[in-house]
């Protein structure tokens, strides 16, 4: 892959950030294989896959880490049904969980139920990274603002914009850095959602993102060319 100077992340650095991302319903167990093969090409950091695709067979001597999805995609569940999913994932070898707030609760300011739903996944998962999905496009500046901090007190990793799935739309470059100015180095940040080209890969790390969540990897690696896929 081609170097770039040191202010400006070169292909391996940003796939050294990836968490390279099949989270489609019609996707088959033969299709999240192909994706472990793919992300071990890459060099992606990790590989994001829906719980029922576990346990997964990484190659041995590969370093790549496995993440899974709780709550996934609406937030909707109860805390104790995002608390066994998660708890369930780690037992069949997941390395991380992204977990779904209940955005509702966030657009109703009702912020301590937020911080509780955290609170509850991060005890049924303890020495796991935790990163919460609030779909930023869903929220207001002062919503996005309240749940990062909540995140916080609730003892999560990073703080993630989106599922990807949302009609408000992913993830922006003022929400990525309004998320790292509120989060202040206590956790990271994930930039999820229309993710499609290496100069957006770029743009978010530049706005403060730390991880980022991928499917279309491979095109974004090599020439940055959309890809339609997320």
């Amino acid at each position: 892959m081609s170097t770039t100077t040191h202010d400006t992340p070169s292909p391996a650095d940003v796939a050294r950030l990836i968490d390279h991302t099949l989270l489609k319903p019609e996707a088959t167990r033969a299709d999240v294989a192909a994706l472990v093969d793919e992300a071990v090409a890459l060099g992606t950091y990790s590989v994001c896959v829906s719980p029922s695709m576990l346990p997964l067979a990484v190659p041995a001597g590969s370093d790549l880490k496995v993440a899974v999805v709780a709550g996934f995609p609406s937030g909707k569940h109860t805390s104790a049904v995002k608390a066994a999913e998660a708890a369930g994932a780690v037992a069949q070898g997941a390395d991380e969980v992204d977990m779904v707030i209940d955005v509702g609760a966030a657009r109703a300011g009702a912020y301590d139920a937020v911080e509780a739903d955290i609170a509850a996944v991060r005890a049924a998962v303890p020495g796991t990274v935790l990163k919460v999905i609030i779909e930023s496009a869903a929220l207001s500046d002062e919503a996005i603002v309240a749940v990062c901090q909540a995140a916080v007190s609730a003892g999560a990793d990073f703080v993630k914009t989106s599922t990807g799935f949302h009609p408000s739309g992913g993830a922006t470059e003022h929400a990525v850095a309004l998320m790292a100015r509120t989060v202040d180095g206590r956790l990271g940040v994930k930039a999820s959602g229309g993710v499609r080209t290496l100069d957006d890969a770029r743009r978010m790390i530049a706005a403060g993102a730390t991880r980022l969540g991928v499917s279309g990897s491979r095109a974004l690696l090599e020439d940055g060319r959309p890809d339609s896929s997320y």
